[in-house]
């Protein structure tokens, strides 16, 4: 109830702010697991992702939130769950394979850190979705958050990572760079126009 509240917010929020528009809606299933990876330059990012979407994004959030009276009741409610600072814990790894398991979608800014990209820091991605063969779905943020001036958000085709299921350690790095190609690609195609 909460989460669908905020989301109507930051919709009409971005909307006005950031003129912020959707493509390739289409392309996020129905149902089922999916991680949702994006590049990441703003810590609007995951609302402004997970906004435009009908379905619930869940994502990591700095375990020293949900230290804070208002946030630790609010944030648990709209699909944030702890991670801590300094690496990714078992038990947050653990909960998105979890929500995965349960058909549900995972925001991750492969990356690992704003502008570089946030979230589970590198191979977290394409890990999460290897083990729990949930759909991987690209997305492109356009846009730098000046008021007034159009953003938007791209919601590219599912990028088929299965033949590094066996590769170990080498098949995520190589998922991940495909993961990330795929971003940049469309961050480049889509800022040019």
């Amino acid at each position: 109830m909460l989460y669908r509240f905020l989301r109507g917010v930051f919709r009409l929020m971005f909307s006005v702010m950031f003129r912020l528009k959707a493509e390739g809606r289409e392309n996020i299933p129905k149902e089922g697991a999916v991680v949702l990876c994006a590049n990441h330059t703003s810590n609007w990012d995951p609302p402004v992702l997970g906004s435009l979407l009908e379905r619930k994004v869940h994502y990591m959030a700095k375990a020293e939130l949900f230290e804070l009276p208002v946030l630790k009741q609010v944030l648990p409610r709209i699909g944030a769950f702890p991670v801590k600072r300094g690496g990714v814990s078992k038990d947050s790894i653990r909960l998105s394979l979890q929500l995965l398991k349960n058909g549900e979608i995972i925001g991750v800014f492969p990356e690992g850190t704003r502008s570089n990209a946030g979230g589970m820091g590198k191979k977290g991605a394409a890990s999460l979705a290897l083990k729990s063969g949930a759909t991987v779905i690209p997305a492109a943020i356009i846009g730098n958050y000046s008021l007034f001036r159009p953003m938007k958000v791209v919601y590219g085709p599912a990028i088929d990572i299965s033949e590094f299921a066996d590769a170990g350690s080498e098949g995520l790095e190589q998922a991940t760079d495909k993961i990330m190609t795929v971003i940049r690609e469309m961050v480049r195609r889509h800022e040019s126009k």
